[in-house]
């Protein structure tokens, strides 16, 4: 068994082998059950926007109603800094289990104001003010999830398969969306007339999210602490996490140009893809809901399979991969989506995309993880990364529907493959984590 994530090095038998493994399993199951809950009370927003816009956001334009609530899904990311700043320092300092307490039940108090906040037509322009209170509240959790379950997973997995392991963190952040898209498919085709979604139909999957989010939470108090963590408590360190950070500057940059292409790639294909497909390229609403899960579905798939293949030949051949392919085939893609009238078409040439992304998906919350001592590890993963996805990865949507709306959507192919450029260059000249992890590092 090894010991290398803390602790000192123990004989192994098959019995306390198969025992390690089990616990590790059940710590990684824990972590990305509420993992997913999140993100689908996260992604519940995006997905249902279509029904529920124009209850808070009266406009003639639908394009403009999206617009409106595309600006508020953006104003969410804008609290994720805020989030991985103050969840990164109460994992780096409390402990991992303590922050993913927390986290999952600010979630589901965000999704229950979502679900019980009255239209415009009742409150005026109070509906949209705490539709915004209450985004404001997923993104502070949302900001904390993401860099202290990164860490939880890379610190409890086996060293030879952390690439694997924590790639069941996107795994489950894809599942969010899915089972989003999953309960608007199953209101739209069998359960609810278009009428009754746009009525109050929409309210529905916020109110599931904040119940499995008091799942979660029980699940969340008894899981057990990682043994990175116990063994740098144990060592005495105290350092305060956004102090110790300062002397990891170089590794704050990695961070942030890593991530800069892969977030705008990632919700330019997941999110955003299902209103391009009705508002660009003019599927019905019913048909675009079945290609972005069907996509969806095989690209959490991926996540796994691109994890394991980094163990063996490495992260940063990985990322090399999504930089090139996304640089040369981003507008090409984006450019034939827009002009196909057929589903299938548009099925495979996503599923392309979904595919090149994933390169960077899979691996990026292990070489985030893998670039910090233990010390600072969830405040380093979260922050950097938090900060360039509300700069870039929660505004991709809106950018994409304000340049539609002027006249110039082919722009934005070009601004998402300027964006993946950046990040190639940082992978190009990065260091691979896998071999040369700070994993075993405490300060």
């Amino acid at each position: 068994m090894d010991h290398r994530a803390g602790g000192g090095a123990k004989t192994a038998t098959p019995e306390t082998s198969l025992a390690d493994t089990a616990r590790r399993i059940k710590a990684i199951f824990v972590g990305s059950a509420g993992n997913l809950v999140e993100w689908f009370d996260f992604y519940a927003y995006s997905a249902f926007a279509l029904y529920f816009a124009k209850s808070f956001f009266p406009s003639e334009s639908p394009t403009a109603q999206l617009l409106n609530a595309a600006a508020i899904f953006a104003v969410g990311f804008l609290m994720r800094p805020f989030g991985g700043w103050m969840f990164g320092h109460i994992a780096d300092r409390h402990g991992r289990r303590l922050s993913l307490t927390i986290s999952v039940l600010m979630m589901c108090f965000g999704s229950l104001i979502i679900a019980m906040t009255p239209t415009y037509a009742t409150i005026g322009l109070a509906a949209p003010v705490v539709l915004l209170l209450a985004r404001l509240i997923q993104g502070l959790s949302l900001g904390g999830e993401y860099g202290t379950s990164a860490t939880y997973l890379s610190e409890v997995a086996h060293p030879d398969h952390r690439g694997f392991y924590s790639s069941f963190q996107y795994v489950t952040l894809i599942g969010g969306q899915l089972l989003a898209m999953l309960v608007l498919l199953s209101l739209q085709l069998f359960l609810l007339t278009p009428e009754q979604l746009d009525a109050w139909g929409w309210r529905i999957p916020f109110f599931i999210g904040a119940g499995l989010a008091v799942v979660i939470y029980f699940m969340r108090r008894d899981m057990h602490e990682s043994e990175a963590f116990v063994a740098a408590r144990a060592a005495g360190v105290r350092e305060s996490p956004l102090k110790g950070l300062l002397r990891h500057p170089r590794e704050v940059a990695i961070v942030v140009g890593l991530t800069l292409g892969g977030t705008v790639a990632f919700y330019t294909y997941t999110t955003y893809m299902q209103k391009f497909l009705v508002n660009s390229v003019g599927l019905p609403k019913e048909t675009s809901t079945i290609i972005a899960a069907a996509t969806l579905f095989l690209y959490m798939c991926l996540q796994p399979l691109v994890g394991a293949l980094s163990d063996v030949v490495g992260r940063r051949p990985v990322l090399l991969s999504f930089g090139v392919l996304g640089v040369l085939l981003t507008v090409p893609i984006l450019t034939a989506l827009q002009n196909t009238d057929s589903a299938w078409t548009a099925f495979f040439l996503i599923m392309a995309a979904l595919l090149i992304v994933s390169g960077y998906t899979a691996i990026n919350a292990v070489v985030k993880a893998e670039l910090f001592p233990t010390s600072v590890r969830a405040m380093g993963v979260g922050f950097p990364y938090a900060v360039t996805v509300a700069l870039f990865g929660g505004t991709a949507e809106y950018v994409a529907l304000y340049l539609k709306e002027i006249g110039y959507e082919h722009a934005f192919y070009w601004y998402v493959t300027g964006c993946i450029a950046i990040s190639l260059a940082v992978y190009a000249l990065m260091r691979d984590t896998r071999d040369a992890s700070a994993m075993d590092r405490h300060v």
